[in-house]
């Protein structure tokens, strides 16, 4: 199923950059705030990987030619590397000022690159990080990434926090973690906002649900964080973000994209690759037939030509 321009855009992770954007933004903190997001993002945040070729990458930069970036959205504990819940392919191609997401259902069984088994494909991260994250997706959609952006959704309360809270539209009555969230609007702290989205078994939607209410909580934080004034929190915000956002992007890419990909965002399309679920020794897993591997393939592959 296809969804244009106006469709629930189910990624919280990439949002984050926009924040680094709407940060470098204000008044007259712009200087400082901008010498931090680059130090943030250079010595921090910066985490190359073997699987991506850099030097094809640059070339299609130069060009202006469609990138494709992997979205992880990971829930990292202390002491649990945890796993990629959230994985989608966007294609950025600014000829024709379009981008598209195809997400990556967790569930879908493929060979694990790196560890020579068949497994849920949200287990590379487990497994071997990003490198074999980025590994296992270019295997399974045979494409080539260009980046990844990996977010570690524990961020979230303290982003939250930070900007002071947020308020949300729930279409869903329901209790979380301790929580109860009523049905309307619901003004949130940073522990409730993580529970809001992490809620998934009591939505009849289940990850299409969830995938929404991130899509909420961050255009929540978007919003609190425009009226930021005081450089202290702004400092705060960018500190967070370097601790819990990684990829292989370096400040000088972020900027370029900025400059000469932001068109992308005004003509927006969205799909879910699809499955049959499936036990194999009594674990469930969502068996992705070829043509859709093809399919999907043939959607990343040609949407920029």
């Amino acid at each position: 199923m296809v969804k244009k321009k106006h469709s629930k855009l189910k990624w919280f992770w990439i949002s984050l950059l926009i924040v680094f954007v709407l940060v470098a933004s204000i008044g007259i903190y712009l200087f400082t705030v901008y010498s931090s997001i680059k130090s943030t993002v250079n010595e921090t945040s910066h985490e190359p990987v073997e699987a991506i070729d850099t030097e094809v990458t640059k070339k299609k930069l130069e060009n202006r030619e469609s990138l494709n970036v992997l979205l992880l959205g990971v829930d990292e504990r202390e002491g649990d590397r945890g796993r990629s819940d959230t994985m989608i392919v966007m294609t950025l191609d600014p000829t024709h000022s379009r981008m598209q997401l195809v997400s990556i259902p967790r569930d879908s069984r493929t060979e694990i690159i790196g560890k020579g088994i068949e497994d849920k494909i949200n287990h590379a991260y487990a497994f071997g990080g990003s490198e074999m994250s980025v590994a296992t997706v270019e295997n399974f959609l045979d494409v080539d990434l260009d980046y990844y952006v990996r977010v570690n959704m524990e961020g979230l309360e303290q982003l939250v926090d930070a900007v002071g809270g947020i308020t949300v539209n729930n279409a869903l009555e329901f209790s979380q973690d301790g929580h109860t969230f009523t049905k309307g609007t619901n003004t949130l702290d940073g522990k409730q906002a993580l529970s809001y989205v992490r809620m998934r078994k009591e939505d009849p939607e289940g990850d299409v649900g969830r995938n929404e209410r991130q899509r909420q909580v961050i255009q929540g934080v978007l919003d609190s964080g425009a009226s930021l004034t005081s450089v202290t929190k702004i400092h705060k915000l960018i500190d967070i973000l370097g601790e819990n956002m990684v990829t292989n992007m370096q400040f000088a890419d972020m900027q370029n994209l900025m400059t000469n990909y932001r068109n992308v965002s005004g003509d927006t399309t969205s799909y879910q690759m699809t499955g049959q679920g499936k036990f194999i020794n009594d674990i469930w897993y969502l068996m992705v037939p070829d043509d859709e591997l093809s399919k999907t393939k043939d959607m990343i592959t040609e949407y920029g030509g």
